[in-house]
């Protein structure tokens, strides 16, 4: 049998063609496919894409703004620190100026800062650290009228000390470590937060001893005058007595001794003034 009229030949080449024609069609396909593509890509502004698929020239625009935002944040933040550090420099020569002491104290009663005048009018080197009983240890409170108050440092300090409420017009008998007496007025102010919470307690310590000691002697000049005037009528009365008497008497010898009796009379009321008057000069030039 002939291979042309072989029908697995005829099969064989059939296929053949076929595939052939498959395979140009597809290919024409995909050329057409690739040329539509092509144009279609050539028909597009053209423009750099970077890798998330952004292109070039916008990616670097959202840098920029971003290192514009960092610098201007960190421009923001170099200012307020320096606000902050002047804050602090101003308040720290404010406290280091004052003639009265300040002491600040945390929640838990600890002294965290104090100023010059109060490390001088406590007599410590740095009370920073020590509790306000330990403080205020060798001192007692005084009650308005003078004499020591029953009620202890503490307790007239818990309001305070608690952030219920600020305390003024407390006097203590302060005796520091080397046994200075002072006289010390103290206003405590509790710190609150915006939140109302507590953030610790003000303390400002005013001298007053000075006060009080020309207090006391004013009050002992007042008791002193007193006494004088007292005795100054007394002998004034004595004179006058004396002096009635030797009108109206008729004998030498008693006129002598009258005399004599107003003459040390006078003598006695001329020491009196003169004790008074060099006291009251001593007094002033002590002042």
């Amino acid at each position: 049998m002939s291979l042309l009229t072989n029908p697995v030949v005829l099969r064989m080449g059939l296929l053949l063609f076929c595939s052939l024609a498959a395979f140009g069609l597809g290919w024409f396909i995909i050329r057409r496919l690739r040329q539509s593509l092509t144009e279609e890509r050539e028909s597009l502004p053209v423009s750099p894409m970077a890798a998330e698929g952004l292109p070039v020239h916008a990616y670097h625009a959202v840098i920029q703004q971003l290192k514009q935002q960092k610098h201007e944040l960190t421009t923001q933040q170099l200012s307020e620190r320096r606000k902050a550090k002047a804050s602090d420099t101003l308040s720290s020569t404010v406290l280091a100026n004052l003639s009265s002491g300040v002491l600040f104290f945390n929640t838990a009663g600890l002294v965290k800062q104090a100023n010059a005048a109060a490390r001088k009018l406590l007599g410590f080197a740095s009370p920073v650290g020590l509790h306000v009983t330990d403080l205020f240890r060798a001192a007692t409170l005084r009650a308005p009228n003078g004499p020591a108050s029953p009620m202890s440092i503490d307790l007239a300090l818990a309001p305070a000390l608690s952030g219920k409420s600020a305390v003024r017009g407390l006097l203590l008998n302060y005796f520091s470590r080397e046994g200075e007496s002072r006289v010390l007025d103290v206003t405590a102010s509790p710190v609150l937060s915006e939140d109302a919470s507590l953030l610790g307690t003000t303390l400002v310590l005013t001298d007053k001893t000075d006060i009080e000691r020309i207090r006391h002697d004013q009050k002992t000049r007042q008791e002193v005058s007193s006494e004088m005037a007292q005795g100054l009528r007394e002998s004034l009365a004595t004179i006058s007595g004396y002096a009635q008497q030797l009108a109206r008497s008729r004998d030498p010898e008693l006129a002598r001794q009258l005399a004599d009796n107003i003459a040390n009379e006078a003598a006695r009321l001329d020491r009196t003034i003169g004790s008074f008057l060099g006291g009251a000069q001593a007094a002033a030039s002590g002042s």
